[in-house]
């Protein structure tokens, strides 16, 4: 008897590599999209004439994220996920490309256009996770997402660091300098793209299907018809009381961080100028109010990704269930501090730092459990769908902060965000108590 192409694989040592690769294209990616987090409302400014349009490229990329997850998810569903997130990444590539003609143009629109493209990559970005966990072993799936997550972290911090060598490079090859960091945007994209396009042999979600296939005796190819609507991904996670759950965690998560974390800023610049008003001359008012702002944002990323993978670790050995119950507790902690701490500086860092924790914790743990909730053929659709709604959350989340700001203060914002922390925390805690006496969490 001969042995099949499957069989002769080992899928874990194909699982090692495909993490290895996923995290290194995270890197990359991650690099080339650092000048478009650093400078993008900045360009936006600058090209449209007014400050109105300064969060315009941050809004127009996490909405195109947001409505690509699924056709991206679709498309990995019928030809696997190397060719899903390639098509992102390349994607990306094009929108960093796109910057740099605006810039030469002074194009608005085709800034615009470019931040939509870059949306495709941070979809790509974001399938990557879900990607680590198609041969992952039940007890090292949390390991396995945590680890690419983390490596957002890398390219998050060089990104940044890049931007005036980018600007030097601009220079030297004729460029405005203000689009060379984005001559390194593509090449990191391109890199990242060519990566997995070359590397990701054998498919990992393909792989998956045929070794199910061939454990269930079906004799098919392992094959899946194509599902790929919300509908579809919305009532497989209906009929599953665990998806369902995960599902709300990682959206309520989502919503909760984007809200608090957008507003922050603005909040930390009224209490700091204010607090220097009538000491300083207003000279150094907004120079003291950046220097906070950057700290406490900078630290609120590290929390959002740089303990990943002691959330991976915990969410494989304590459970998913208890983690999520760890991660939107400490998303209630955070508010607490930020909302009755609002006068402090301080605090409010704190507060912040707690914020990406808890979305860390949440949406790993989460993730992981939606993964693992619903069946093979309905996994990538459903991994599609949360990713839409998340960034539907962040960007609803996003578009009423400011308005709560302006009713009900920063505090009134935390407390209202408490309420969406709780109540995922509430079903959370009901459902782990039901599951305890015979059943494990994970």
């Amino acid at each position: 008897m001969t042995t099949s192409p499957t069989t002769a694989l080992d899928p874990q040592r194909v699982q090692r590599r495909s993490v290895f690769l996923l995290s290194a294209s995270q890197l990359l990616s991650g690099v080339g999209n650092g000048a478009t987090l650093s400078i993008g409302s900045l360009l936006a400014v600058d090209l449209s004439g007014s400050e109105a349009w300064a969060g315009s490229i941050t809004t127009v990329l996490t909405l195109a994220a947001a409505i690509a997850a699924l056709p991206l998810a679709r498309l990995a569903e019928a030809r696997g996920r190397r060719v899903g997130l390639v098509t992102g990444l390349v994607a990306a590539m094009i929108g960093a490309l796109l910057f740099i003609v605006a810039v030469m143009a002074r194009s608005f629109p085709v800034l615009v256009l470019g931040a939509a493209f870059l949306g495709l990559g941070t979809a790509a970005n974001l399938q990557a996770r879900f990607a680590a966990v198609d041969l992952a072993e039940p007890e090292h799936r949390g390991r396995s997402l945590s680890t690419v997550v983390w490596a957002i972290t890398i390219g998050a911090v060089a990104g940044p660091n890049l931007i005036q060598p980018g600007a030097l490079v601009g220079q030297a090859l004729g460029l405005p300098p203000i689009a060379g960091p984005f001559v390194f945007s593509a090449a990191g994209l391109l890199l990242a793209a060519l990566l997995l396009f070359l590397g990701l042999r054998p498919d990992p979600l393909l792989l998956a299907r045929r070794l199910a296939s061939s454990a269930n005796d079906s004799g098919g190819t392992g094959s899946i018809p194509v599902r790929g609507t919300v509908r579809s991904g919305l009532r497989a996670v209906r009929s599953s009381p665990q998806a369902l759950l995960a599902l709300a965690a990682v959206i309520a998560a989502h919503g909760v961080m984007v809200a608090v974390m957008s507003m922050t800023p603005l909040h930390l610049q009224q209490l700091v100028d204010g607090s220097h008003a009538g000491h300083h001359g207003g000279t150094t008012d907004s120079t003291d109010a950046l220097v906070i702002i950057g700290v406490t944002i900078s630290l609120h990323i590290a929390g959002m990704f740089a303990l990943s993978p002691v959330w991976g670790w915990l969410t494989d050995k304590a459970g998913r269930l208890q983690t999520i119950a760890i991660g939107h507790g400490l998303l209630l902690v955070a508010v607490f501090i930020a909302g009755f701490g609002q006068h402090e500086p301080t605090l409010v860092t704190a507060g912040l730092i707690l914020l990406g924790l808890g979305w860390s914790a949440a949406t790993i743990a989460g993730s992981t459990m939606l993964a693992e909730s619903v069946s093979q053929d309905e996994r990538v659709t459903v991994q599609g769908v949360s990713d839409t709604l998340m960034g539907a959350a962040g960007a609803i989340g996003g578009a009423t902060s400011g308005l709560l700001l302006a009713w009900i203060g920063y505090q009134g914002l935390n407390v209202a965000s408490s309420l969406v922390a709780a109540a995922v925390l509430a079903l959370t805690l009901a459902m782990a108590l039901r599951r305890r006496p015979g059943v494990s969490s994970r």
